[in-house]
């Protein structure tokens, strides 16, 4: 009884214990609802504030706008006026720097009589008679004559009639001064407006207003980036932060039933759903749930919509951040981004942290010139710690995408950060009809579609891929206005993926024609003679993008983990045959041949320096492992000794020559197949389908000399003289 009832007491302890623990939980994740709530307010309340600024600076524009009154005078009107002693009133006023008043009519002329002896005056001499005259202007007198003919020279610019001027005047005291005074002789009531209303608005929208819209402008910035979180200087956004769990998913509603092709990614990614749903199961075993997850694979494949869906199966929040957000130019920011972003997960936890390309923040350290102590190590190192640093039990899981595993800092990959590595690779054949079916719901595909056919001709496609072909299928539906998405148009969308749209305004002369016809020609006989006919599927010479959409030979071997030295020879003599063709025939080859140049030499130099199959530098691994590309792609030759390089340089170019020859042997034995189906490339332009298949029907397998062909060692590494004379 008595061990019965301590159990009971401790189980009762540990029962108090874990509510203690979900009432701080419940605490903690109100207070950052509280934190955000309340920054969304002041957001609202600064926005708010900033508009009322606006309007005020506007007001006040306005309100110092001097307001016209009556007819704007010209200096030379103005004193025109004053000389005739007309203006009545003016008023100075300070703010707006213009004098406004009133004129009066011009007094009426009294005619009077001439006196007698004012023609004396004018018969005097000649030189008295100028001054007489010039006396009697301004007095009436004698010589009225020449002072009637001086006015008519000289018309008065004064305004006519009476009514209510004003003018601008520059602000300067001489002519503040002069202006005054010529207004005063006139006769004029003159007074100043010092408009201290004005004088105080301006100040205000001058120097105050500015002030405050700058300040309230700033805090707006300030508010709406940080969301509720600290560090005053971050001026970023992370994913949306939920409330904790709730009907409504997080990630977008993505489940793992909308993700198709990545069953060992989705088998291993459950466990971390389970952990999130049910984290007391781990707790009552004493297992040790993954703090870190780490997807890597090719582009396209469906990373971020793995994370997403983890996500929305576990329905917590979800924080997605891409790698390079964290990394600044300047020194802190980017530990105190990583910081702030674990802050916020805590306060909301249970919760999932994505970070896409985390290579970008999670490249080796010491690197870096001056000893390697730069911002984007400091972001890593802090990285480090804040995964390192909660506990199991928090509830946080940070799932990372890369395409470049094999440049992370080994620290990342170790037990207790990313603890599982997951490999989304390329999708394979069931795969592909997965995904196909997923991107075909919802849309009106035609009962005469099989995806299992487009999966067939997509090898190779990753997912990103496959979703493009549905959606320019059903593009190209809508432009022809067709009820249903059907064979042909995926047909088309695979073409628009691979090779580009079709160029229309590109049309090639007969004579072009006439050689690509051969050269397409001449890799599908090749390619059916060695036993690849069911491979192809179309041969076209129509223009695309990316130049003239040849011989389609979609294989099965992207599902294929490995490759026979005689099939890769065999790509090899596919790649040659087209110039052979054209050699064969025309007399010399073309620029059609450059993209089958570069592949075929690629090859060549994988199966040299890469996969150790030369007979003549034999098993050995010429090209740097730590340069290659990841999941494919160019490689760089090691550091070897030059007669090795030099070896190496010339089995390539053996192994080019022989495909060529053998390529030109197949042709020389199919030569009536050749220009017979190049005649039809000329008439009918793209051969599929049934017609394909007809002529290529008639070639014989010859695949037996592929080996012998490619021990063959020619002296000179290419096709002799004689040989092409022939042809």
């Amino acid at each position: 009884m008595a061990q019965t009832t301590v159990s009971r007491g401790s189980g009762g302890l540990s029962g108090v214990t874990k509510r203690l623990e979900e009432w701080r939980l419940r605490r903690r994740r109100r207070g950052a609802v509280k934190r955000k709530s309340g920054t969304r307010k002041t957001t609202i309340a600064l926005g708010v504030v900033l508009l009322f600024l606006f309007a005020a600076f506007a007001w006040s524009l306005n309100y110092l706008s001097p307001r016209s009154e009556g007819t704007e005078l010209r200096f030379d009107e103005l004193s025109a006026l004053a000389t005739e002693e007309r203006i009545t009133t003016a008023e100075f006023r300070d703010e707006d720097n213009r004098l406004v008043g009133t004129y009066s009519a011009p007094a009426p002329v009294e005619e009077e009589e001439p006196k007698k002896d004012g023609g004396k005056g004018g018969a005097k001499g000649d030189g008295k008679g100028k001054k007489g005259g010039a006396k009697n202007d301004a007095k009436g007198g004698s010589g009225g004559a020449d002072g009637a003919d001086a006015e008519a020279e000289e018309p008065s610019v004064a305004p006519a009639g009476s009514g209510t001027y004003w003018l601008t005047y520059p602000q300067s005291d001489a002519a503040f001064g002069a202006l005054s005074q010529m207004v005063t002789e006139a006769g004029a009531q003159v007074t100043v407006d010092p408009q201290t209303e004005k004088a105080i608005v301006r100040a205000v929208s001058t120097y105050l207003l500015p002030l405050l819209i700058l300040a309230a402008f700033f805090g707006l910035l300030f508010t709406a980036s940080k969301g509720g979180g600290s560090a005053i200087g971050e001026v970023m956004t992370f994913g949306t932060i939920g409330k904790g769990k709730s009907s409504k998913k997080a990630g977008g509603g993505v489940s793992f039933d909308d993700v198709g092709g990545a069953e060992e990614a989705v088998v291993e990614l459950k466990e971390v759903v389970d952990y999130l749903t049910n984290p007391k199961r781990y707790d009552e075993v004493g297992a040790v749930p993954p703090k870190g997850v780490l997807l890597f694979g090719p582009p396209g494949c469906g990373k971020t919509l793995l994370a997403k869906a983890v996500a929305g199966e576990a329905g917590v929040p979800f924080f997605s951040v891409a790698g390079a957000e964290f990394v600044e130019s300047l020194v802190g920011i980017g530990a105190a981004r990583v910081r702030d972003l674990f802050n916020r997960v805590r306060a909301v936890a249970p919760a999932i942290v994505f970070i896409d390309e985390l290579d970008a923040a999670g490249r080796k350290r010491g690197g870096g010139e001056g000893g390697g102590s730069d911002e984007r190590e400091q972001t890593l190192n802090q990285l480090l710690v804040e995964m390192d640093g909660f506990e199991v039990s928090s509830g946080i899981v940070v799932i990372g995408a890369t395409n470049r595993p094999d440049i992370l800092d080994p620290a990342l990959l170790r037990p207790g950060r990313f603890d599982r590595h997951i490999t989304v690779e390329q999708p394979d054949h069931a795969g592909r009809k997965e995904i196909l079916e997923l991107h075909a719901r919802g849309k009106p595909m035609a009962t005469t579609v099989e995806l299992d056919y487009i999966a067939r001709r997509t090898p190779g496609f990753s997912g990103a891929d496959l979703a493009n072909v549905i959606n320019e299928a059903a593009l190209l539906t809508l432009r022809e206005a067709k009820p249903e998405i059907e064979t042909g148009e995926l047909e088309e969308a695979i073409q628009r993926v691979l090779h580009g749209p079709k160029r229309r305004g590109r049309v090639l002369s007969e004579a072009e024609e006439r050689r690509a016809a051969f050269h397409e020609s001449g890799h599908a006989i090749v390619a059916a003679a060695l036993g690849r006919a069911d491979e192809l599927h179309r041969v076209s010479i129509l223009a695309r993008a990316k130049g003239i959409t040849g011989t389609e030979l979609r294989s099965t071997e992207g599902d294929r983990l490995l490759l026979t030295r005689s099939e890769l020879f065999g790509k090899i003599v596919v790649g040659m045959s087209g110039v052979a063709a054209e050699e064969i025939v025309l007399g010399e080859p073309s620029t059609g041949a450059e993209q089958d140049l570069e592949e075929a030499t690629e090859i060549a130099r994988d199966i040299v320096g890469r996969f150790g199959m030369s007979p003549a530098l034999g098993r050995a691994r010429l090209i740097a492992s730590d340069l290659d590309q990841y999941l494919g792609g160019s490689s760089a030759a090691a550091k070897i000794a030059p007669d090795t390089q030099d070896s190496y340089d010339k089995e390539v170019r053996r192994l080019l020559a022989a495909g060529e020859i053998e390529a030109r042997r197949i042709l020389e034995s199919n030569r009536a197949l050749l220009d017979e189906m190049a005649t039809r490339l000329e008439r009918d332009e793209t051969l599929e389908g049934a017609a394909l298949a007809g002529v290529l029907d008639k070639v014989p397998v010859d695949d037996a000399g592929l080996a012998k062909a490619f021990a063959v060692a020619e002296s000179n590494g290419h096709p002799s003289t004689s040989t092409r004379q022939r042809a």
